[in-house]
């Protein structure tokens, strides 16, 4: 890791939750999150609406017929906290499930946690 990179810090079951998915989505996932690392942002990184600002952008992609999804915050100058990672399960439009969004909420408020106490 360079000097000007971020550490990643994983919440929750994120790390174990990535590792699952197909290697070409958790290629494209990890170059992503490197990006943020570096202070940079993916074309495809867009804002997760309902959290205010930019701060929380998440990467979605589609492979064969699924949709998996990874959230992350950059709102803290310490580190980039990836928040949760999933397969999209939700057949009702393109928005984020309810339980998905609270749980972002939640580890949302540990990384402010996290990042006020370091």
């Amino acid at each position: 890791m360079n000097n000007d990179e971020k550490p990643l810090i994983w919440l929750g079951r994120s790390r174990k939750d990535l590792a699952a998915m197909p290697k070409a989505v958790q290629r494209e996932f990890g170059y992503a999150l490197h990006l943020a690392q570096i202070g940079s942002r993916h074309t495809a990184a867009k804002v997760l609406r309902g959290f205010g600002s930019s701060g929380v952008l998440e990467i979605v992609e589609d492979f064969a017929t699924d949709t998996y999804r990874a959230v992350y915050t950059v709102r803290f100058a310490n580190a980039v906290f990836v928040l949760h990672c999933f397969k999209k399960k939700s057949t009702k439009g393109i928005e984020t499930p309810k339980p998905d969004m609270d749980l972002i909420r939640k580890r949302l408020d540990d990384a402010k946690r996290l990042a006020e106490g370091e």
